[in-house]
């Protein structure tokens, strides 16, 4: 291949790749607008330049580089386009962990992002990969060092563009379609990276808490109560969503809140998914809002040696052993490495249910209720359970409906297309039968036992919301005690503001 086509054809595919992403960016949505600032296109150019220019190097091919970048940018449109059917949110940096996670755990992602584009995906690089084969005679012929020397050339202007740019950052609101649509995809995915790179700088609302659990138990010569905060999936009252559901299907949810300290709904930071967000600021106390880039996986900011003070490490301070237990893979979330970091002596994961009964593709929540209670029932000192309860995880629609499963869950069948609903309230009974365990059986332990049950966030049911309505969001939470309650108090809360008020309610602090 002549010198001066090997210099010339980085450059070429540069500018193919810069054209090529942005007619892409026409099927994202929200759709990002072109009138962005000047420098959301340098960023666009220069990441996009650097990139071919750096996989000219490698691939010895500047069209080869500009088809895997197409490919690959295909690929990041058809996710972030099912992540904003499915949650209301565009795809942005911090979902990078997507593609390794819809490998290891297959069941969980593929479903949501769709068999239709997965096959495009597959078939995008199957087409990537003959014309690699079929072009390997004139690879081998390529002027290496010209191409090298080309796309170096390349790699190089764009990184002085995106220095440019970075001389004077773009401004992020952290807010994922506000930010697509100002500034486009490729600009707000590579400032959603770097600010990333941060550590938040925010203080845990148990920092320098005033904790007197122990002197008040020293006062009353009573011993420290358990404490039990239960994180039920996709946990949420579905009757004020649609009236023909039995009001009789969350009875035990409904007794229990009737004799509760407190009870409301949670403004919980996610939607559909992401239940680290709302783990996170339950156990933390920190508004989400106020952690920048790191609000949609705040767990990789622990993992990396950020500290915060968490509701754990409170009060394991003062005498609690403290347990997570999680039926589900450790790893997950990195919750393997972060449970420890927060304060919990021991995590429990999948392992500890071996044999354990399923409901569905999970293990049941009566199962999980039982491992709590056998675990409270075994406790020699004060103890902390953090439970997080995997039954009601979607994907919904792989399952069937039953027979039966409608007239014991509906007064008023809800139209059709909303088997997803059904399906959900059949997980539901059994939360709300937990909820029925727990309290029971926290009645027959030697200490008092506090409760927190509050749900993560609402469960992804896209054609049902589109006949019935979509919910604000919204979750409902109960704080009770098997020591008695005094009265029964309505309080909506913020869900960073969730364990102060159960600390609080259960004289925890003053």
């Amino acid at each position: 291949m002549r010198a001066d086509h090997a210099l010339l054809a980085p450059v070429a595919a540069a500018i193919a790749s810069i054209l090529v992403a942005a007619a892409l960016e026409l099927l994202l949505n929200p759709r990002p607008s072109f009138a962005r600032p000047a420098r959301a296109w340098a960023l666009h150019a220069g990441v996009l330049s650097v990139m071919t220019g750096i996989l000219t190097v490698l691939l010895g091919n500047p069209w080869l580089a500009t088809g895997c970048l197409a490919v690959l940018f295909l690929i990041l449109v058809l996710v972030g386009n099912a992540k904003a059917a499915s949650l209301g949110e565009p795809f942005v940096f911090q979902d990078y962990e997507y593609f390794t996670d819809m490998v290891r755990y297959p069941r969980l992602y593929i479903p949501f992002f769709g068999w239709g584009n997965f096959l495009i995906s597959v078939a995008g690089g199957l087409a990537l990969l003959y014309f690699a084969v079929t072009q390997a005679g004139s690879l081998l012929r390529f002027d290496w060092s010209a191409s090298a020397f080309g796309g170096g050339a390349v790699a190089a202007v764009g990184l002085a563009c995106v220095r440019a740019a970075e001389r004077r950052p773009l401004s992020m609101s952290f807010t994922p379609r506000q930010d697509l649509r100002a500034c486009g995809f490729v600009a707000s995915l590579w400032r959603y990276g770097v600010s990333s790179r941060t550590l938040p700088a925010v203080t845990s609302a148990f920092e320098g808490l005033d904790v007197r659990i122990a002197s008040s138990a020293r006062e009353t010569h009573e011993p420290l109560p358990h404490m039990v905060a239960v994180q039920s999936e996709s946990f949420f009252d579905p009757r004020r969503l649609y009236p023909g559901i039995r009001p009789e299907l969350l009875a035990e949810y409904d007794r229990v809140k009737a004799g509760a300290r407190a009870w409301g709904t949670l403004r919980v930071p996610a939607w559909g998914a992401n239940t680290i967000r709302t783990e996170f600021s339950f156990l933390t106390g920190v508004d989400n809002a106020l952690l920048g880039a790191h609000r949609f996986n705040p767990y990789r900011a622990l993992a990396r040696g950020w500290e915060v003070m968490t509701l754990a490490e409170v009060l394991r301070s003062h005498g609690y052993r403290t347990l997570c237990i999680h039926p589900y893979h450790r790893g997950f979330y990195l919750r393997d490495k972060v449970m420890p970091r927060m304060g919990f002596d021991d995590f429990w994961g999948i392992e500890k249910f071996a044999g354990a009964r399923r409901f569905g593709p999970y293990v049941s929540d009566t199962s999980l209720a039982e491992t709590v209670l056998d675990a409270l029932q075994k406790a020699e000192e004060p103890t902390f359970i953090f439970a997080i309860t995997m039954e009601n995880h979607g994907p919904l629609h792989l399952e069937k409906v039953n027979p039966g499963d409608a007239k014991r869950t509906f007064t008023t069948p809800p139209p059709a297309g909303c088997d997803d609903l059904t399906i959900y309230l059949r997980h539901l009974r059994n939360a709300d039968a937990m909820i029925g365990m727990l309290a029971e059986g926290a009645s027959a332990c030697d200490r008092s036992v506090e409760l927190c049950w509050y749900g993560d966030h609402v469960p992804i049911m896209t054609r049902v919301y589109a006949e019935l309505g979509t919910p604000c969001g919204d979750v409902e939470y109960v704080l009770w005690s098997s020591g008695g309650n005094v009265g029964t108090d309505r309080r909506d809360l913020a869900m960073d503001q969730l364990a102060g008020e159960w600390l609080f309610l259960s004289g925890a602090h003053g």
